[in-house]
């Protein structure tokens, strides 16, 4: 299966997808984690990323493309991949379909504004492999420490109330026009949000028919 996840910032994609990867076997594509470990090395493209990441904003078109393009090409992606941070933009998805990245289904996972406020500052990163745990839906098994690598884990910049405001706000405007895009073409399903991460799962494979 070929799979997008659309959704607001902090809405769960990167933990649902992780998830389907497992159930479906196939690799998630994640564009937050490659422009992390750019950010995090200080490589050219991380550096210009960074300007945009630290004000809020969304990562130019040419940057994300041009990742993508060239993890889909690797051996692991011909049985399926999931993506997850792309396409945030309506000519982003565009571009995909003409360089003819396939997608089965657009799943966008629906929650409201205040309860994304308040779900994100209490999101923890580790500086180290940059996974993601919660302090009330997802914590690590030792407070500030990562169950994967043992790194310290902090809140991103991102993951402040501020910020988070301005990114919903981008969100709406950008890359909630994504759902209309993918309707349209007949590939589009949504999720309700559920209390829990189990829930949102079983009602996602409801969804998909996985």
């Amino acid at each position: 299966m070929r799979l997008i996840l659309l959704g607001a910032p902090g809405a769960g994609k990167g933990t649902q997808a992780e998830i389907l990867s497992k159930i479906l076997n196939v690799p998630t594509i994640s564009t937050g984690n490659i422009l992390r470990a750019a950010m995090k090395n200080g490589t050219a493209v991380g550096l210009k990323a960074k300007e945009y990441v630290d004000a809020g904003k969304l990562v130019p078109d040419d940057v994300i493309i041009g990742i993508v393009k060239e993890r889909l090409a690797q051996p692991d992606c011909e049985n399926g991949y999931i993506l997850d941070g792309v396409p945030r933009t309506i000519p982003q998805a565009q571009a995909m379909e003409e360089m003819g990245v396939a997608v089965d289904c657009a799943l966008s996972i629906e929650v409201e504004d205040e309860l994304i406020i308040e779900r994100m500052s209490g999101r923890r990163t580790c500086k180290d492999c940059s996974q993601t745990f919660h302090i009330v839906s997802n914590p690590p098994r030792v407070e500030g420490v990562c169950d994967f690598c043992g790194g310290e884990l902090s809140i991103r910049k991102d993951d402040a109330p501020e910020t988070v405001k301005s990114r919903l706000e981008t969100y709406h405007k950008e890359t909630e026009p994504l759902k209309s895009f993918y309707e349209n073409l007949g590939r589009l399903k949504t999720v309700e949000n559920q209390p829990g991460i189990e829930a949102t799962t079983a009602e996602i494979r409801k969804t998909l028919g996985i």
